[in-house]
């Protein structure tokens, strides 16, 4: 049922319809060397075919998977010897070209240059992260989407109508009067199919088989597949998620925008997709910690602890006890006000830190390991807040050329109108004169005291130990 022609090729028409690039290029006769780029089944080695027979070229096909450098020379010297004795050209069309290694892909790179081949490489994966870069560069991208319902129900329909290459030649005059499938069976069909139309045929085959050994039919005798025929034919519904591939990627950027943004019923979809297929619980874990913070932070410090919390019960329980731990994560989290202050925060402080690179500590902040590095100023000037009321008291520690930034803004979500109060009040205590606590008791005096030598004692021992570093 392979398509031959772009009039029977289904869907991708944003590529090969009346309008799209591929098909006025060839309609011209120029194809250059491009890579097809989508998930299973939606056409990719089909449109190498068809564009091979537009332009009149010999198709030589390759697979990552099963050949090597020696398999791509062999095709490289046919292709060169009958582009010499006959002036024809090769399309040399690799199937899974990810596979192949770093030097497997420079071998190609000289001969797509000159032109002995016309270079068309088919990917699952993202080939902006598995393709060199320098073959990727002479290498035009075409993104290939999934088929729609609508799509997968004309491949399925035409394998069932098709008296020459479809199921109903099989099961025709000399081998019966044909297939039915029931519209139940149909939808069914398409749906589990996830756009992929290798699978609605694989699948609808072996329903028809199941049907056929059974004598399942319909009135007019023709072999009719059920609902049940097609789950067992499917065997489960197919997951389209890839651990390694773009569905891994698609299907987390789904969890963690749903985390953000609030619906944990579309969070949870997302998290039992995941866990069902396969993926690393601890990769979701780390995921949850991460949202935890950059999309919650402090308008709900629980959520952090509960992230952990769900982290550490996959540790201790593992899977599948630990799917509810994680579950219960993704609800909190989902529902949990929103903030990104602190991440906002900090990256504006990383930001000043990359424009203007590291700026010396004001000297009143520094440690003075000895006290004749205060005769310099260093640690001169530090005031202990704990010596004031509320334990606060103004003073710089920005650097001089920052003095004034602020870059934590709390927002008015959960625990961050707190914090935000907390630091206005704290704005309005400064502007008065700050007054000091009461000294302490003589036996606390005592106490402070005789823990000042062995904190000078300390001190001395790390500067030493720096300059030792240092020398």
């Amino acid at each position: 049922m392979r398509p031959r022609t772009f009039e029977e090729f289904v869907g991708q028409q944003h590529l090969v319809g009346d309008a799209g690039p591929l098909r006025r290029s060839v309609s011209r006769g120029h194809l250059t060397s491009l890579l097809l780029w989508g998930p299973p089944g939606t056409g990719k080695t089909t449109l190498a075919r068809i564009l091979a027979e537009a332009v009149g070229a010999e198709l030589i096909t390759l697979s990552a998977v099963m050949s090597g450098v020696a398999e791509v020379r062999a095709a490289i010297a046919s292709a060169q010897d009958r582009l010499a004795l006959n002036g024809q050209r090769t399309i040399l069309f690799i199937d899974e070209i990810h596979r192949f290694n770093k030097a497997q892909q420079d071998a190609l790179l000289p001969h797509v240059e000159d032109g002995t081949v016309t270079l068309i490489g088919a990917t699952t994966e993202n080939p902006y992260f598995e393709v060199n870069s320098a073959l990727l560069s002479r290498l035009r991208v075409w993104r290939l989407e999934p088929l729609t319902d609508e799509d997968v129900g004309v491949v399925v329909r035409r394998a069932v109508e098709d008296k020459d290459r479809g199921l109903a030649g099989e099961l025709g005059p000399e081998g019966g009067k044909g297939i039915a499938l029931g519209q139940e069976a149909f939808d069914h069909l398409v749906s589990i199919s996830g756009g992929d139309a290798r699978v609605a045929l694989n699948v609808l085959e072996g329903a028809v088989a199941l049907a056929e050994s059974e004598g399942v039919k319909d009135k007019a005798g023709k072999v009719e597949p059920r609902l049940g025929d097609i789950e067992a034919a499917a065997q489960q519904r197919i997951l389209q998620y890839d651990r390694a591939g773009d569905g891994h990627y698609d299907t987390v950027s789904a969890f963690i925008k749903s985390l953000r943004g609030n619906d944990a019923d579309a969070a949870l979809y997302w998290l039992a997709s995941m866990i069902a297929a396969g993926e690393d619980p601890r990769f979701i874990a780390r995921r949850l910690i991460i949202s935890a913070s950059e999309d919650v932070g402090n308008a709900d410090p629980r959520a952090l602890q509960v992230a952990v919390a769900a982290a550490q019960a996959l540790d201790h329980v593992g899977l599948p006890e630990a799917q509810y731990a994680l579950a219960q994560a993704t609800v909190w989290i989902s529902l949990s006000p929103k903030s990104d202050s602190v991440s906002r925060a900090y990256s504006a402080a990383l930001a000043d830190v990359l424009r203007l690179g590291s700026l010396p500590v004001p000297n009143h902040l520094r440690t003075a390991g000895d006290r004749r590095m205060k005769h310099h100023g260093i640690g001169v000037g530090y005031v202990f807040p704990h010596d004031f009321e509320g334990d606060d008291v103004e003073q710089q520690y920005l650097p001089d050329e920052l003095v004034g930034s602020r870059f934590y803004v709390p927002n008015d979500q959960g625990h961050e109108v707190t914090l935000a109060a907390r630091m206005a009040e704290r704005a309005e205590t400064r502007k008065s004169k700050p007054r000091r606590k009461a000294r302490p008791s003589p036996a606390m005096a005592s106490l402070s005291d005789a823990m000042r030598p062995r904190e000078s004692a300390r001190k001395d021992l790390a500067e030493t130990q720096k300059k030792d570093a240092a020398s």
